[in-house]
């Protein structure tokens, strides 16, 4: 089970395409439409989904992804229910899903129950996006347990000797933040974009993404020349945020994330 996120990108480097990890947050504005929104972006070519846990604090995330947690919120989503739409959905999805979450709710539903709910409903891994490296042992074991990945996180600011560190603990996928700060689209990716990842890469042979600021499929396939795939998250939660409906908004998205893929390589 432990093996599905490199499965991806194994089948992703045998058809020489970059990977598309998408990004949506659960109940905006709804579980139900979550769900269909879900079904809508694997069909449309993403080959990872981020499913991020609304928080009432997420201090990594920009103002897009901020208000989509506080509508997820106001509609009562809760980590239980997340997992219950993850179960039943997981089944009919083409492509693996990974909890994005802060540690705070995954502490307070209790590690080792979640990790146990979470391979049960589908979940091929945990991003868990204020997990410092030093205290991520206390998790690793019991999710290597259930047959889940951790995805660790690298920015520009880290130092080459704690990225070695951390991605020396990696699996799965490691999430490169292209940029300093919090999430949310940029019209152009940074100078020293190339020059970070190649060295990011140098490091590992575990698969790299770029994530932060990809907004277009044009800033997506720049990022991706430098990476093993791309995260696109505030983009895609902005067209359901300001979408007249649900369904519209599901419509928008799916348009979208083909966009990206035609960009990055077809699908396998």
């Amino acid at each position: 089970m432990q093996a599905r996120l490199s499965q991806v990108f194994d089948a992703c480097r045998a058809a020489d395409r970059k990977a598309l990890v998408a990004y949506v947050t659960a109940g905006d504005p709804s579980l139900a439409a979550t769900e269909q929104l879900l079904l809508a972006v694997a069909e449309a070519g993403a080959d990872i989904i981020e499913l991020g846990v609304p928080f009432s604090d997420p201090m990594a995330d920009g103002p897009v992804i901020q208000a989509a947690s506080q509508r997820a919120l106001a509609a009562g989503t809760t980590l239980p229910k997340i997992l219950e739409m993850a179960r039943r959905v997981s089944p009919k999805l083409s492509c693996p899903m990974v909890l994005f979450s802060y540690y705070n709710v995954l502490m307070q539903y209790g590690v080792e129950k979640l990790a146990a709910e979470s391979g049960a409903a589908g979940i091929a891994g945990w991003l868990v996006v204020d997990l410092p490296h030093e205290e991520a042992g206390e998790i690793d074991g019991v999710l290597r347990q259930h047959g889940l990945d951790r995805i660790p996180l690298l920015a520009p600011t880290t130092p080459p000797g704690r990225a070695r560190e951390i991605l020396r603990r990696a699996s799965g996928f490691v999430y490169y933040i292209t940029v300093a700060g919090v999430t949310g689209a940029r019209a152009e990716i940074p100078s020293d974009l190339a020059a970070n990842l190649k060295a990011i890469r140098g490091m590992t042979r575990t698969p790299v993404v770029a994530g932060f600021g990809v907004s277009s499929p044009e800033t997506a396939r720049k990022t991706a020349e430098h990476a093993d795939g791309v995260v696109v998250g505030s983009a895609i939660v902005r067209l359901m945020g300001e979408a007249p409906s649900p369904a519209e908004g599901i419509r928008r998205a799916a348009e979208f994330v083909a966009s990206l893929r035609r960009g990055l390589g077809t699908a396998c």
